[in-house]
C-alpha cells in the first residue's frame, strides 16, 4: 500500500520565512497539489498571502532528479528574462528545518490542463494557438544568454549528450524491476549514434510540456509562468524538444495515471511541434532520430522511477505504480526512431 504525502510543516515553513524577513500575517495553512509524480508541491497561505512550497517525494530518490534548489535558482534566474517564471521568494536547503530541502514562489493563480476533458472547453483554434506560444516560449528559453542570466555552471555543455546517454541507463538499472532487453539494445544503440557535437547550447527546461505550465484561466493561449524546473540545465537544447514531442505519445496516459491533456490528438502532432520549432528559431534538427531516441529512453527511465517510488510508499497518488506499463512501447518507439539496426 503507498503511504500518502507527508503534511507539510507550516510551523517550520513559517519560521522560515519570517527569518527571511517574507511578511506572514498570520498561521498557515497548506494543501498538496494533485497531479504532481516527483517532487510534492503545496499551497501555502495565511489568509492574506499564497506561496507555493515544493520538497523532495519521501523515498526512492534518483540522482539528479527532486532538485528543488536546482529548479529554484533556474526560475530566480530567470525572473527578469522573456520567459515567464513564478517570483522567487527563499530556498532552505537545510532538511533539518521541515524534514527536507524546499522552495518557496509566489502563487500564480492560473489553470494548470492536465487532462483532455479539460481541452473540450477549448477550439480547435484555441488549442493551436496555445500550442504555437508553447512552441515560442521554449524557443525562447533555448536563446537565452546563460552567462547574462547567471546560469554558467548550471551544466556541462561539452560531451552533454554522451552524459545524457550515461545518466539515463545508469537510472535505468537503478529503478528498473528486471531486466529488458530492449533496454540495453537501445542504450547501445544510443552511444553508438552519439552526435559528435552538442552545436545548440542553451537552458535546457528537462520536462516541457502543456501541464508544466500555467495557462491563463480566460485565454488559454496565455501562458503565466513555466514551471518544474528540477532537471534544468545548460546543455543541447533539442533534447528538450525531442522530449516535448516524445510526450505526445499515448505512453504519457499511464505515466501520468490520467488521460494526459498533451497526449489528445486534438493537438499537433510530435512532427509537426518539431517543424514549428525549427522555423520559429530559423535552425536545423540534425540528427533528429538520435534525439527522439534519447527522449524516449529517458521518459521510459522517468516511468520505470514513478513506479519505483511507488513500490516503495512514496508515490504521489494511487495510479503512479501502473506507469511502468508505459515502458516497453517507449523502449520500443526508441528503437524505431533509430531505425534497422
Amino acid at each position: 500500500m503507498n503511504a500518502d504525502p507527508p503534511m507539510l510543516d507550516v510551523r517550520g515553513v513559517r519560521a522560515f520565512l519570517e527569518s527571511q524577513r517574507v511578511p506572514v500575517t498570520g498561521p498557515l495553512t497548506s494543501e498538496l497539489v494533485s497531479g504532481g509524480k516527483s517532487n510534492l508541491t503545496y499551497v501555502v497561505t495565511d489568509g492574506t498571502h499564497r506561496w507555493v512550497v515544493r520538497r523532495p517525494p519521501l523515498s526512492g530518490l534518483t540522482p539528479s532528479a527532486h532538485d528543488v534548489a536546482r529548479e529554484w535558482r533556474v526560475a530566480q534566474a530567470l525572473q527578469y528574462s522573456a520567459i515567464p517564471v513564478p517570483p522567487a521568494v527563499a530556498l532552505c536547503e537545510d532538511p533539518a528545518v521541515i524534514g527536507a530541502p524546499f522552495a518557496v514562489t509566489a502563487f500564480i493563480s492560473g489553470q494548470v490542463v492536465r487532462t483532455r476533458v479539460q481541452l473540450d472547453a477549448y477550439t480547435s483554434r484555441e488549442l493551436e494557438s496555445c500550442v504555437t506560444e508553447l512552441v515560442r516560449i521554449l524557443a525562447d528559453l533555448h536563446t537565452v544568454d546563460v552567462d547574462e542570466v547567471g546560469l554558467t555552471g548550471l551544466g556541462r555543455p561539452a560531451g552533454f549528450l554522451e552524459r545524457q546517454a550515461r545518466l539515463w541507463w545508469r537510472q535505468w538499472n537503478e529503478v528498473k524491476s528486471h531486466d529488458l532487453v530492449d533496454a540495453t539494445s537501445l542504450h547501445s544503440r544510443l552511444v553508438a549514434a552519439l552526435p559528435r557535437t552538442s552545436a545548440q547550447i542553451g537552458v535546457v527546461h528537462g520536462d516541457y510540456r502543456i501541464d508544466n505550465t500555467l495557462l491563463d484561466s480566460a485565454d488559454i493561449s496565455k501562458v503565466l509562468a513555466v514551471v518544474d524546473w528540477e532537471l534544468a540545465t545548460v546543455g543541447d537544447v533539442l533534447t528538450d524538444v525531442a522530449l516535448m514531442c516524445v510526450y505526445r505519445q499515448p505512453q504519457l496516459d499511464p505515466i501520468l495515471g490520467l488521460d494526459a491533456a498533451w497526449a489528445s490528438d486534438r493537438l499537433p502532432d510530435g512532427d509537426a511541434i518539431a517543424e514549428a520549432y525549427a522555423r520559429r528559431r530559423g535552425v536545423d534538427l540534425d540528427h533528429w532520430p538520435f534525439y527522439l531516441a534519447l527522449a524516449n529512453f529517458k521518459l521510459a527511465v522517468i516511468a520505470q522511477g514513478i513506479s519505483y517510488r511507488a513500490r516503495q510508499g512514496a508515490a504521489a497518488d494511487s495510479t503512479s505504480v501502473a506507469a511502468e506499463e508505459a515502458v516497453p512501447a517507449l523502449l520500443a518507439a526508441g528503437l524505431r526512431a533509430l531505425g534497422p539496426g
